[in-house]
């Protein structure tokens, strides 16, 4: 048995929280709706005071991705429930204890109650929501089909979070990895290797070119740190500064796609998130063109981005949109193929969700298989690094030792 925590509307619209000791997440959700009550959060009570939205909102006051996507299940959830969209926000106005994000959700409801739609009111908080977000919703009213789009939108939304977190995540213990390499070869040749020079000036011998190398790389970061970091620092802001350029922006990623390595992983990163962006508008009724446009401004290549504008334009001109994306040459080919096969099926949208799927999975083997060669590669160059350090301190003791003898 398991302790888990809910949260859950009574129907009378009250909240109802506390905990139950069961077999399993279903049967938490069972009880509470055969009691009559529509279940809005269940988790593992070890995780109940730091998950969730009211959890996340009491230690910040604005809603991040996690909390977006909880508010959209909470909200699909009321709403399948047969509750009124003003008192579905009202509900929800009663769980965070932020009062910046208790205010948010306020001018939220407070909006929509004055007769404006759920995307108008959404609208006015266009830095929260975004603007995918804001369109799928405006789509789903449209359509009659607000509670479905929601459900669809969450799992966009947490689909995206968790490709996005595979990726920050799987980067973690490689620059980790790479941090302490680095600070252990300073130290090193800072604090261990100048510690030997007065030992050679006094030995009176001719050092070895190695030795002299490492010596000077060694007084050098002694005595000039200060400086290096300096301009490590100012070419980090000269870098963003021109990245903030769109022209050098779309200069340096499309070198970056031409990488082989890199360039790949960029590839079918990017590829996931415009064929799942694509493909849920798309699925709740918007069109393709719309589509297009709203999913160019959610990727994070210029020259990728770049490559979907002009996609667009030819899917103006009456072109398929595998076969326009196929122009850029850009894009993987598999994807290409799926996507006209979509389209000759009349089923682009499910294609485009199965596209998203395909390089979801591909993304996270080539991040593991990155992450295998990485770290044993990192071990082997520091090995080498201390060992050529290590030589060159050695070589001038066993010299003065040869000619001793």
């Amino acid at each position: 048995m398991t302790l888990y925590y809910y949260k859950a509307v009574t129907p009378s619209g009250e909240m109802l929280e506390g905990r139950m000791d069961v077999a399993s997440h279903d049967e938490v959700v069972s009880k509470l709706q055969d009691a009559g009550n529509i279940p809005l959060d269940v988790r593992d009570a070890d995780t109940a005071d730091s998950g969730g939205l009211l959890g996340m909102l009491r230690r910040r006051a604005t809603l991040n991705d996690a909390q977006i996507v909880q508010f959209t299940q909470q909200l699909a959830t009321l709403l399948g429930a047969g509750q009124p969209l003003d008192r579905a926000l009202q509900i929800l106005l009663d769980l965070p204890e932020s009062e910046k994000a208790r205010s948010l959700l306020e001018r939220v409801r407070d909006v929509v109650r004055g007769g404006a739609t759920l995307s108008d009111a959404l609208e006015a908080e266009r830095d929260t929501f975004s603007k995918l977000y804001i369109n799928m919703v405006r789509a789903g009213e449209a359509g009659g089909s607000l509670e479905d789009t929601l459900r669809r939108l969450a799992d966009y939304l947490e689909r995206s979070r968790q490709l996005k977190s595979s990726v920050v995540n799987a980067l973690i213990y490689p620059a980790f990895l790479i941090g302490m390499v680095v600070v252990s070869l300073f130290v090193l040749l800072v604090v261990v290797v100048p510690q030997f020079e007065q030992m050679f000036a006094d030995m009176d011998v001719e050092l070895p070119l190695i030795t002299r190398i490492v010596v000077g790389i060694g007084s050098t970061l002694q005595n000039f740190w200060w400086l290096m970091l300096a301009l490590a620092v100012g070419g980090v802001a000269w870098g963003r500064r021109k990245l903030a350029d769109p022209v050098s922006r779309l200069a340096f990623d499309e070198r970056l796609l031409k990488w082989r390595i890199v360039g790949d992983l960029m590839r079918k990163i990017e590829t996931a998130r415009l064929s799942r962006t694509l493909g849920t508008l798309l699925k709740n009724g918007v069109p393709l063109l719309g589509g297009l446009t709203i999913a160019r401004n959610v990727m994070g290549n210029a020259a990728l981005a770049e490559s979907v504008g002009k996609a667009s334009e030819e899917v103006k001109t009456g072109s398929g949109l595998g076969f326009a994306l196929t122009q850029s040459k850009r894009f993987p080919k598999l994807a290409l193929q799926m996507i006209s096969v979509g389209e000759e099926s009349g089923e682009l949208d499910n294609m485009l969700l199965k596209v998203a799927d395909t390089f979801d999975i591909e993304v996270r083997n080539t991040l593991e298989r990155l992450l295998a060669a990485l770290v044993p590669a990192t071990t082997v160059l520091m090995t080498v690094v201390v060992a050529i350090i290590m030589m060159a301190i050695i070589l001038p003791i066993l010299q003065l030792t040869s000619s001793i003898q």
